[in-house]
């Protein structure tokens, strides 16, 4: 793939960072090596992944960096659960942040489907 700012996926996960940045910002200070570090690091790691993937000559590899992806949104999930138990995000954030998360999800999940049925097809590159 030429240029994964094409891919779905990787415009809802773009998406998400901005608005866990966003939310994050008003975090206790306390949890700037915390918390915060931790959940935005995880976020940024789902697009990153999937655009080192999209630039893999092969659709195995491409799905490797998918999986990872998956991987990171499921820490975030945690993540945002975490923080609210804390109390560092309302219900309405949390609401907000898990949609987008779901939707991010469920985007990056079609994508791996498609790429096993690719590779099930024969196709090996991308």
């Amino acid at each position: 793939m030429a240029d994964f700012r094409k891919i779905v996926a990787w415009q809802k996960a773009d998406e998400l960072v901005v608005l866990v940045y966003q939310m994050t910002k008003d975090f206790p200070d306390g949890e700037r090596y915390g918390l915060t570090s931790q959940l935005r690091r995880a976020i940024v790691s789902v697009p990153a992944n999937i655009a080192e993937g999209a630039g893999r000559q092969t659709l195995k590899d491409f799905r490797q960096f998918l999986f990872n992806s998956r991987g990171s949104l499921h820490e975030v999930e945690y993540y945002i659960h975490l923080a609210g138990r804390l109390g560092y995000l309302n219900a309405d954030q949390m609401e907000q942040l898990d949609t987008v998360r779901r939707e991010t999800a469920r985007t990056l999940q079609g994508l791996i489907d498609w790429t096993t049925r690719e590779m099930e097809a024969g196709r090996r590159n991308l």
